[in-house]
């Protein structure tokens, strides 16, 4: 195998990251915002109130906008792959519009998880029949399974924004190694790194921008 299949190969394995780990930010985005949505109608009993109590994540802002902000950040990374895998890129508004999306999809995610995980289960309390205030995950409180379906929620939220960081790292390095094969050596080596590595650098960093 010579030097230019190398190079070709490592693109064509760096693109094939990109697109994988961008599929897992839909996948994790959507079932995060379904998981956190459902996460409602949940029923608590306890002793100190006379009544049951329905708590829901529409209770908590945070929760809220977890729910919109992922839902939101799942069908704009899925329309940068489908520009990116059947357009390739040669669209010139979607060009230019993709570093506004990946910006807005790390945004989302980035800032729905933080809120999220800044709530915490400290946010999930009610205020019950003797005015105290209770939290949902007590152990006396049948809302346990609300709260372990929000904590899941949040870490599967935190998975699509670890997926977008992974995303930006790999389009980074494949960036690095264009500057480089375009600035660095002979002209020969320049112009044969060039065919081998330089569309697959193209379609490396076209996905998001």
């Amino acid at each position: 195998m010579g030097h230019g299949e190398k190079k070709s190969d490592k693109c064509k394995c760096a693109y094939a990251v990109v697109i994988a780990a961008s599929i897992a930010v839909i996948g994790l985005a959507v079932a995060s915002s379904v998981l956190m949505a459902t996460a409602s109608q949940c029923t608590i009993y306890a002793d100190y109130n006379p009544r049951p109590k329905i708590v829901s994540y529409s209770d908590y802002r945070p929760f809220v906008y977890l729910v919109w902000a992922n839902a939101i950040a799942a069908v704009l990374a899925a329309l940068a792959v489908f520009l990116s895998v059947w357009k390739k890129g040669k669209d010139k508004v979607a060009r230019k519009a993709m570093p506004f999306v990946g910006a807005a999809v790390a945004a989302l995610l980035y800032s729905s998880t933080g809120a999220a995980f800044a709530a915490g289960d400290g946010m999930m309390t009610y205020t019950a029949a003797n005015g105290k205030r209770v939290s949902v995950c007590d152990g006396d409180v049948a809302g346990g399974n609300f709260c372990r379906q929000v904590r899941v929620a949040i870490l599967l939220s935190f998975g699509a924004a670890v997926m977008v960081a992974v995303v930006e790292v790999v389009k980074g390095l494949a960036l690095s190694k264009k500057k480089k094969s375009s600035c660095g050596g002979s002209d020969s080596d320049s112009d044969s790194e060039s065919d081998a590595c330089g569309h697959g650098s193209d379609d490396v960093t076209r996905l998001y921008g």
